[in-house]
């Protein structure tokens, strides 16, 4: 009977063409003679990776072995696998990167930019929900968080700033699944300090967070309708659709589309 493959006869089938198609003398080894096989040999890999030649090749063979997240990060950082390579390893192993590298690096400008481009309200999130990039559209719809004066980070405008229960259509609804959608997406992320601090600013400085953060509700984090209340512009109605960007998964861009008109009910602009 097909199928998938085993998470550890997925991590052998990796590491055995990670090693059989890497290149000795990139390495600093002497191509040798007696090489019956390209690549790299297990025992040099263990070398490299600062592991013993039967732990390797037990891993290597698929063996009924608990392989950790600082072993996976040797045979990363020892074999110079690229970022796609890395995360696929953790991946296919079902660990925990606990580098996690290139998380904290920012988008180039030209990707931030992006947003711009957008015909609708726009925006960019880093990992803890703050904003890093915003078309003017937003800067409009969102006063008091993504105008001059407001506050970027999404939790602390929704949960400490009066505008968004205002500018919020069903706050309180919203509310709750922003906050489990914000729990999922920072799992990874549970002995990072700065989630840390919010999470536990949050919970100080506002009841409805820390009721909601108590539920522990667990969300992905999709688009769909979405209303607002706008003090100057009336009743808006949108699509949202958000985005990992590709390269950066900690950044997620955000954007709000105007609905179909045979779709909506009319609203004021």
């Amino acid at each position: 009977m097909k199928g998938q493959d085993p998470p550890a006869l997925s991590l052998s089938a990796f590491l055995r063409a990670l090693r059989e198609r890497q290149s000795p003398a990139e390495f600093g080894l002497p191509p040798g003679p007696r090489r019956r096989t390209p690549g790299l040999r297990r025992e040099e890999v263990a070398q490299l990776c600062g592991l013993s030649v039967t732990w390797y090749t037990w891993i290597e063979q698929g063996r009924d072995v608990s392989v950790s997240g600082s072993v996976l990060a040797r045979l990363a950082n020892g074999l110079r696998l690229s970022r796609a390579e890395r995360s696929y390893l953790f991946e296919v192993a079902g660990r925990r990167d606990p580098e996690r590298p290139g998380n904290r690096d920012d988008p180039p400008e030209e990707i931030l930019a992006c947003v711009d481009a957008i015909d609708g309200p726009a925006y960019i999130l880093d990992r803890t929900w703050r904003a890093r990039r915003w078309n003017a559209k937003a800067s409009l719809l969102f006063q008091g968080w993504l105008d001059a004066d407001g506050e970027k980070n999404l939790l602390r405008y929704i949960f400490l700033r009066p505008e968004a229960r205002t500018l919020i259509l069903d706050w309180a609804s919203r509310a709750r699944r922003v906050v489990a959608e914000f729990r999922a997406a920072v799992t990874v992320y549970s002995d990072d300090p700065e989630i840390r601090r919010l999470v536990e600013e949050l919970r100080l400085g506002s009841p409805d967070f820390e009721r909601c953060w108590d539920t522990q509700g667990v969300l992905a984090r999709e688009g769909g309708d979405r209303a607002f209340n706008h003090p100057a512009m009336g009743l808006l109605h949108y699509q949202q659709v958000s985005l990992s960007l590709a390269g950066w998964p900690d950044y997620r861009l955000t954007m709000l589309l105007s609905p179909r008109p045979d779709k909506s009910e009319p609203y004021s602009a």
